[in-house]
């Protein structure tokens, strides 16, 4: 987590409160890390660290936009912001949609 906060504060993104989530609470049996902060104006804020082998697609993309759906119905609030850090190739199409939807995509090789 803390190699996450620092990673975010290089790109000058600062939460007043960042909590992990674990995707079983939602009832996902996806291996990604999930964490909601609250940014200095108090909205909320969604960070996703995916680390693979394999090459995130573009189904395995809309899988993370339904987990954003979940995790707003669990914490009972709206995520105005979408972060996702990407540790794998990653298609173009992919990141594309991602990007449509309104994500930050970081993709590290």
């Amino acid at each position: 987590m803390k190699e996450i906060v620092e990673f975010l504060q290089q790109k000058n993104i600062i939460f007043k409160s960042f909590k992990e989530i674990v995707p079983k609470e939602i009832g996902s049996r996806k291996k990604v890390g999930l964490y909601v902060g609250v940014d200095l104006k108090g909205y909320y804020a969604l960070v996703m660290l995916l680390e693979k082998k394999s090459r995130v697609l573009q189904k395995e993309a809309k899988e993370l936009m339904a987990l954003h759906e979940k995790i707003e119905a669990y914490i009972e609030s709206k995520i105005n912001k979408k972060y996702i850090i990407i540790k794998a190739p990653l298609c173009s199409k992919a990141k594309a949609l991602l990007e449509e939807q309104g994500w930050k995509v970081w993709q590290e090789a």
